[in-house]
């Protein structure tokens, strides 16, 4: 009886000692990341008119393909901390019927870093306003006529889109 007691008492306070040691503030806590990794420079290098297929390559398979918004890929990216608040950014992609990239919504916009803040860092550069200008903005000169930069400039301005044709449905109708 009395070895029984003994027994009882120290496997009650073994596992108050393990219940205590699950909030203990010294214990380390995963970090938890969910869903498609989206970057700023991502976003940056996708262009209008740029194919459904140069948009995954680029992003890579979206995590959420809608049946009832055919022309629309979602990405949606959340990051909680060890212990941390949870975080989220969602960016679409929206295609015309021919499958080229017509529109971007969402956190991400081009030319806006947001990685830092996703991060939890602090932004290390500034940005200038319309109404502030920065003076010490270089502006680019244009190239010198006859220049091979020149040449390849032109082809890139007269480059002509052409509609990526889509296939012929298969039968829907048995046999």
């Amino acid at each position: 009886m009395q070895n029984t007691k003994l027994l009882l008492t120290s496997l009650t306070l073994a596992g108050l000692f393990a219940l205590a040691g699950c909030s203990f503030p010294g214990v380390y806590k995963v970090d938890i990341q969910q869903g498609n990794v989206v970057t700023q420079d991502m976003i940056d290098q996708l262009k209008p008119g740029m194919t459904r297929r140069q948009v995954r390559f680029i992003m890579g398979n979206a995590l959420i393909s809608d049946t009832f918004h055919p022309n629309r890929l979602d990405y949606i990216y959340t990051l909680q901390p060890g212990g941390g608040q949870r975080q989220q950014e969602h960016s679409s992609i929206l295609f015309n019927d021919n499958d080229q990239l017509i529109g971007l919504a969402g956190d991400f916009m081009p030319g806006v870093s947001r990685d830092e803040a996703i991060q939890g860092q602090e932004s290390s550069t500034t940005h200038s306003t319309a109404s502030q200008p920065d003076s010490t903005e270089v502006k680019e000169a244009p190239p010198a006529p006859g220049s091979l930069l020149e040449k390849i400039q032109g082809e890139v301005d007269n480059v002509e889109t052409t509609p990526v044709p889509t296939p012929e449905p298969l039968e829907s109708t048995p046999q």
